[in-house]
């Protein structure tokens, strides 16, 4: 799978692990192998015009997701549809405020945020409890699971 992770800002981010985190996201929830998938992290200034232009929401936020092709998670025994899962926009400085808010690093939130923002890509939403129910839970289980697996020797 193409996953690109572009830093358009001064914020110093391992972008090999949210890489990693994304393929890794990607793969569980059985994305073909050839989708493709842009990770951009971006400024306040930039992210609150987003926020701004598509929710009409003000100010900045930590994650946006843009839907390219509507691909959702295959199912078991089904060959996934191939196409571009879209965009995943991230702030890494109000991510770093809300990780010092949480007692964690900031690049544990953005690898939550990684994954939060694929699983909207992927048709997952938390506007009703019982959909926020189950797609956190998810990004709870796909989080702790890379973190687990995470800076282990293959073997």
């Amino acid at each position: 799978m193409s996953v690109d992770v572009l830093n358009e800002t001064e914020f110093a981010v391992d972008e090999l692990e949210l890489l990693d985190c994304a393929r890794y996201v990607l793969t569980q929830m059985r994305v073909h192998p050839a989708a493709d998938l842009c990770i951009t992290l971006v400024d306040e200034a930039a992210m609150e015009t987003l926020h701004v232009q598509w929710m009409d929401l003000p100010g900045p936020t930590d994650v946006m997701s843009f839907p390219m092709d509507e691909l959702r998670p295959g199912a078991e025994g089904e060959e996934p549809t191939e196409g571009n899962l879209g965009d995943v926009v991230l702030c890494p400085t109000v991510a770093a405020r809300q990780a010092s808010e949480a007692g964690h690093a900031p690049i544990e939130e953005l690898l939550l945020l990684t994954t939060h923002g694929i699983l909207h890509l992927l048709g997952y939403d938390h506007a009703e409890p019982d959909e926020e129910r189950e797609m956190f839970e998810l990004q709870r289980q796909l989080l702790l699971t890379f973190l687990a697996t995470r800076n282990r020797p293959a073997g």
